[in-house]
């Protein structure tokens, strides 16, 4: 008795008749009668791990690389942002003063640009913290957290520090 569990029907080799598989099966059991209960010969060669005889079923990919061409096509860059002079002049002296209120350790949210290392463009990110230094020599805002923005990338300087100060 066997199972088909595509139709999840039982079968005896009674019911196979009529599909004539009972005659198939006993001609086949005579013709390997005396093999068919030997066990199975040792290998050669030793037994492979299931991890790398899993992976030889993996998908194959024909075009290496492909993907990775494709999504980085796709890939969206933004173009930077040129500030004009006055823009320029408003980031100093936002900058200024959080550093003259460096000793409260106001928190600031920094608006920056970063470059993109494979396509024309980049992205925009913020970082928020407070400012430990403002590196002159080596452009750079340098938070407490240890994270370094260059003066040239910044976009904007907000925090509740500004509350609604314009600068002349």
């Amino acid at each position: 008795m066997f199972y088909n569990w595509s139709y999840q029907r039982e079968y005896s080799l009674d019911n196979l008749d009529d599909f004539g598989v009972r005659k198939m099966i006993q001609d086949g059991l005579e013709k390997y009668a005396e093999i068919i209960n030997l066990s199975r010969p040792p290998s050669r060669h030793p037994r492979m791990p299931a991890d790398k005889r899993a992976a030889q079923f993996a998908p194959f990919a024909a075009l290496s690389g492909y993907g990775e061409a494709v999504y980085e096509t796709e890939r969206l860059t933004d173009r930077r942002i040129d500030l004009d002079d006055y823009e320029k002049e408003e980031l100093g002296h936002r900058l200024q003063y959080a550093i003259c209120l460096s000793n409260e350790e106001p928190k600031v949210s920094i608006t920056y640009f970063v470059e993109d290392i494979r396509k024309s463009g980049g992205e925009y990110m913020k970082h928020f913290g407070v400012i430990k230094i403002v590196d002159e020599y080596e452009r750079l805002v340098i938070f407490k957290d240890g994270t370094m923005v260059k003066l040239d990338d910044i976009y904007s300087i907000e925090g509740e520090i500004f509350g609604g100060m314009e600068w002349d």
